[in-house]
Protein backbone atom coordinates (compact mmCIF):
# COMPACT_ATOMS: atom_id res chain seq x y z
CA UNK A 1 0.00 0.00 0.00
CA UNK A 2 1.57 3.03 -1.10
CA UNK A 3 -0.06 6.87 -1.84
CA UNK A 4 2.41 8.35 -4.01
CA UNK A 5 1.51 11.88 -3.72
CA UNK A 6 -1.72 13.39 -2.47
CA UNK A 7 -3.65 12.98 -5.77
CA UNK A 8 -2.42 9.52 -6.91
CA UNK A 9 -3.20 6.38 -4.93
CA UNK A 10 -1.26 3.46 -5.95
CA UNK A 11 -2.75 1.84 -8.79
CA UNK A 12 -2.28 -2.00 -7.43
CA UNK A 13 -4.50 -0.72 -3.89
CA UNK A 14 -7.23 0.80 -5.94
CA UNK A 15 -7.03 -2.69 -7.96
CA UNK A 16 -7.39 -4.49 -4.61
CA UNK A 17 -10.84 -2.43 -4.43
CA UNK A 18 -12.23 -3.63 -7.72
CA UNK A 19 -10.59 -0.90 -9.74
CA UNK A 20 -10.82 -1.03 -13.61
CA UNK A 21 -9.20 0.16 -16.67
CA UNK A 22 -10.55 2.66 -18.94
CA UNK A 23 -9.37 4.14 -22.04
CA UNK A 24 -11.06 6.93 -24.07
CA UNK A 25 -10.16 9.05 -27.22
CA UNK A 26 -9.23 12.62 -27.78
CA UNK A 27 -12.50 14.59 -27.02
CA UNK A 28 -14.52 12.14 -25.79
CA UNK A 29 -16.31 13.08 -22.75
CA UNK A 30 -15.97 11.05 -19.38
CA UNK A 31 -18.73 12.74 -17.80
CA UNK A 32 -20.84 15.73 -17.96
CA UNK A 33 -22.19 18.71 -16.20
CA UNK A 34 -25.47 17.37 -14.50
CA UNK A 35 -24.35 13.75 -14.51
CA UNK A 36 -24.22 11.70 -11.33
CA UNK A 37 -20.98 11.42 -9.26
CA UNK A 38 -20.32 7.58 -9.79
CA UNK A 39 -16.64 6.97 -9.82
CA UNK A 40 -13.01 8.06 -8.35
CA UNK A 41 -10.99 8.58 -11.35
CA UNK A 42 -7.42 8.54 -11.90
CA UNK A 43 -4.72 9.38 -14.68
CA UNK A 44 -2.19 7.02 -15.91
CA UNK A 45 -1.54 8.57 -19.34
CA UNK A 46 -2.90 11.74 -21.07
CA UNK A 47 -4.40 14.84 -20.31
CA UNK A 48 -8.39 15.92 -19.24
CA UNK A 49 -9.85 19.45 -18.79
CA UNK A 50 -12.73 20.42 -16.62
CA UNK A 51 -14.55 22.73 -18.15
CA UNK A 52 -18.37 24.13 -18.27
CA UNK A 53 -19.95 26.86 -20.59
CA UNK A 54 -22.32 29.68 -19.98
CA UNK A 55 -25.63 30.65 -20.92
CA UNK A 56 -24.29 32.04 -23.86
CA UNK A 57 -21.99 29.28 -25.27
CA UNK A 58 -18.50 30.21 -24.17
CA UNK A 59 -16.45 28.05 -22.04
CA UNK A 60 -15.11 28.40 -19.04
CA UNK A 61 -12.24 26.01 -18.43
CA UNK A 62 -11.73 25.12 -14.82
CA UNK A 63 -8.50 22.87 -14.87
CA UNK A 64 -6.34 20.77 -16.70
CA UNK A 65 -5.31 17.31 -15.13
CA UNK A 66 -2.63 14.76 -16.55
CA UNK A 67 -0.39 11.91 -15.62
CA UNK A 68 -0.95 10.76 -11.62
CA UNK A 69 -3.84 13.14 -11.12
CA UNK A 70 -7.07 12.34 -9.35
CA UNK A 71 -10.77 13.93 -10.09
CA UNK A 72 -14.07 13.21 -9.31
CA UNK A 73 -13.52 12.74 -5.31
CA UNK A 74 -15.28 15.57 -4.42
CA UNK A 75 -18.33 15.16 -5.76
CA UNK A 76 -18.30 11.86 -4.24
CA UNK A 77 -18.18 13.06 -0.72
CA UNK A 78 -21.21 15.81 -1.23
CA UNK A 79 -23.00 13.16 -2.71
CA UNK A 80 -24.02 15.69 -5.46
CA UNK A 81 -24.29 15.93 -9.42
CA UNK A 82 -21.00 17.06 -11.11
CA UNK A 83 -20.83 20.94 -11.72
CA UNK A 84 -18.31 20.94 -14.63
CA UNK A 85 -17.61 18.44 -17.71
CA UNK A 86 -14.39 15.84 -18.06
CA UNK A 87 -12.83 15.94 -21.46
CA UNK A 88 -10.02 14.13 -22.91
CA UNK A 89 -7.24 16.10 -24.54
CA UNK A 90 -5.71 13.54 -25.82
CA UNK A 91 -6.14 9.86 -25.80
CA UNK A 92 -6.43 9.04 -22.33
CA UNK A 93 -5.69 6.25 -19.80
CA UNK A 94 -7.61 5.81 -16.63
CA UNK A 95 -8.24 3.97 -13.65
CA UNK A 96 -11.82 4.22 -11.80
CA UNK A 97 -12.87 3.16 -8.76
CA UNK A 98 -16.70 2.74 -7.83
CA UNK A 99 -17.76 5.46 -4.90
CA UNK A 100 -18.94 2.17 -2.62
CA UNK A 101 -15.39 0.59 -3.09
CA UNK A 102 -13.65 4.31 -2.54
CA UNK A 103 -15.55 5.40 0.08
CA UNK A 104 -14.89 1.88 1.53
CA UNK A 105 -11.38 2.30 1.27
CA UNK A 106 -10.70 5.60 2.70
CA UNK A 107 -12.79 3.96 5.56
CA UNK A 108 -10.65 0.82 6.24
CA UNK A 109 -7.33 2.77 5.58
CA UNK A 110 -7.16 6.31 7.47
CA UNK A 111 -4.05 7.88 6.47
CA UNK A 112 -4.91 7.78 2.72
CA UNK A 113 -8.54 9.29 3.95
CA UNK A 114 -6.05 11.89 5.99
CA UNK A 115 -3.90 12.62 2.84
CA UNK A 116 -6.87 12.72 0.75
CA UNK A 117 -8.28 15.91 3.18
CA UNK A 118 -5.05 17.37 3.04
CA UNK A 119 -5.45 17.26 -1.01
CA UNK A 120 -8.90 18.46 -1.10
CA UNK A 121 -8.22 21.37 1.61
CA UNK A 122 -4.93 22.11 -0.48
CA UNK A 123 -7.20 22.60 -3.38
CA UNK A 124 -10.16 25.04 -1.76
CA UNK A 125 -7.40 27.09 -0.20
CA UNK A 126 -5.66 27.94 -3.48
CA UNK A 127 -9.07 28.11 -5.37
CA UNK A 128 -10.20 30.97 -2.89
CA UNK A 129 -6.86 33.11 -3.67
CA UNK A 130 -7.73 32.70 -6.85
CA UNK A 131 -11.43 33.47 -6.97
CA UNK A 132 -9.89 36.48 -4.17
CA UNK A 133 -7.40 37.64 -7.06
CA UNK A 134 -10.32 37.30 -9.93
CA UNK A 135 -11.96 40.18 -8.34
CA UNK A 136 -9.38 42.65 -8.55
CA UNK A 137 -9.28 45.08 -11.78
CA UNK A 138 -5.55 44.43 -11.88
CA UNK A 139 -5.11 41.05 -14.92
CA UNK A 140 -1.56 40.50 -13.38
CA UNK A 141 -3.18 39.59 -10.14
CA UNK A 142 -5.56 37.03 -12.23
CA UNK A 143 -3.13 35.73 -13.71
CA UNK A 144 -0.93 34.94 -10.21
CA UNK A 145 -3.52 33.34 -8.72
CA UNK A 146 -4.40 31.17 -11.52
CA UNK A 147 -0.54 29.79 -11.87
CA UNK A 148 -0.41 29.38 -7.85
CA UNK A 149 -3.77 27.35 -8.36
CA UNK A 150 -2.44 25.55 -11.15
CA UNK A 151 0.84 24.95 -9.31
CA UNK A 152 -0.96 23.77 -6.28
CA UNK A 153 -1.85 20.62 -8.20
CA UNK A 154 1.84 19.46 -8.83
CA UNK A 155 4.37 18.04 -6.71
CA UNK A 156 6.93 20.89 -7.40
CA UNK A 157 9.23 22.53 -5.40
CA UNK A 158 9.06 26.47 -4.32
CA UNK A 159 12.88 26.73 -6.67
CA UNK A 160 11.81 24.80 -9.44
CA UNK A 161 9.33 26.08 -12.36
CA UNK A 162 6.40 24.58 -13.68
CA UNK A 163 5.32 24.29 -17.20
CA UNK A 164 1.94 25.80 -17.00
CA UNK A 165 0.23 23.77 -20.20
CA UNK A 166 -2.74 26.17 -20.81
CA UNK A 167 -2.46 28.08 -24.29
CA UNK A 168 -3.24 31.96 -23.80
CA UNK A 169 -6.80 31.29 -24.58
CA UNK A 170 -7.64 29.19 -22.35
CA UNK A 171 -5.64 31.65 -19.60
CA UNK A 172 -8.09 34.09 -20.93
CA UNK A 173 -11.31 31.62 -20.27
CA UNK A 174 -10.08 30.68 -16.70
CA UNK A 175 -9.62 34.35 -15.81
CA UNK A 176 -12.37 36.45 -17.54
CA UNK A 177 -9.44 38.18 -19.44
CA UNK A 178 -9.46 39.00 -23.61
CA UNK A 179 -6.63 36.96 -24.91
CA UNK A 180 -4.84 40.11 -25.62
CA UNK A 181 -4.76 41.23 -21.81
CA UNK A 182 -3.55 37.64 -20.76
CA UNK A 183 -0.55 38.31 -23.70
CA UNK A 184 0.50 41.65 -22.58
CA UNK A 185 0.42 40.79 -18.79
CA UNK A 186 2.55 37.89 -18.99
CA UNK A 187 5.53 39.77 -21.13
CA UNK A 188 5.21 42.13 -18.30
CA UNK A 189 5.67 39.54 -15.66
CA UNK A 190 8.51 38.14 -17.52
CA UNK A 191 10.52 41.45 -17.29
CA UNK A 192 9.67 41.30 -13.87
CA UNK A 193 10.78 37.66 -13.35
CA UNK A 194 7.62 36.15 -12.19
CA UNK A 195 7.63 33.90 -15.41
CA UNK A 196 9.89 32.70 -17.41
CA UNK A 197 8.82 32.21 -21.46
CA UNK A 198 10.41 29.89 -23.98
CA UNK A 199 9.44 28.99 -26.62
CA UNK A 200 6.07 30.69 -26.00
CA UNK A 201 5.78 28.10 -23.42
CA UNK A 202 5.23 30.01 -19.74
CA UNK A 203 7.05 28.61 -16.67
CA UNK A 204 6.25 29.80 -12.83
Amino acid sequence: MKVTSCMNIDSEFLYSYGAEDRHYKTGEIIYREGDHAVYYYQIVQGKIKQNNYDAEGREFIHNILRENQSFGESMIFLEDLHMMNAICLTPVDIIRLHKDSFLQLLEENPKISLQMNACLSQRLYFKSIMLQNMSSPNPALRLEGLLEYLKSYHDVNCNDSLHIELTRQQMANLTGLRVETVIRTLKKMETQSKIKIKNRKVYY
